[in-house]
């Protein structure tokens, strides 16, 4: 069963303005009918303003209406109308200060062993610019004399699912690239 916003709230608004019974409000907002009572008496709520479900749109003056006349009716939960905002877009990927120098040691591991991946999902893969990617791909980076390919799942620029994920989506094998060498 659909349960209004703020319960409490509104359950101190109906207290307050209506002249429903305790059993009524409390079947309204799933409460217990003391619950109610002790909310009229002070005893709980205190300091809790109350929530108008008409003005949210929870109820219709003619509903309450309705249900001050007959002690025995229910009060009726109205269909909402509020329309929730879309999801925002993904946007850059957080990369904390102390990781933002291994990107191109990331960068350069990706463009190695997977040469299938487009600059696209490298960039949407590690939280990089297309730019950067492609001053590491021509060695024009600023710090290229210091780059060394290192695994990005290993240095915590992603997960291992989501690069498995890009390297699918590039049409790639998942085979994972030979064990480097220690020298």
């Amino acid at each position: 069963m659909p349960q209004p916003l703020m319960p409490k709230a509104t359950a101190v608004w109906l207290i307050e303005k209506t002249s429903l019974s305790f059993e009524q409000i409390a079947e309204f907002v799933n409460m217990h009918p003391l619950e109610i009572q002790a909310i009229a008496d002070g005893e709980v709520a205190q300091g809790i303003v109350g929530f108008d479900p008409i003005a949210s749109g929870q109820l219709t003056r003619e509903e309450i209406a309705r249900c001050e006349a007959d002690p025995t009716a229910r009060l009726q939960l109205q269909e909402s109308t509020i329309v929730l905002p879309k999801q925002r877009a993904k946007g850059g990927r957080y990369t904390p200060v102390s990781k933002r120098n291994d990107r191109p040691d990331a960068i350069a591991w990706l463009l190695r062993n997977y040469p299938m991946l487009s600059e696209a999902a490298i960039a949407k893969l590690l939280g990089t610019t297309k730019d950067t990617i492609a001053k590491v791909r021509d060695k024009t980076h600023w710090n290229s004399a210091n780059i060394k390919p290192r695994d990005p799942v290993i240095l915590g620029l992603c997960t291992q699912s989501d690069l498995n994920a890009a390297v699918a989506a590039a049409g790639g094998s998942l085979t994972p690239p030979p064990a480097e060498d220690a020298a």
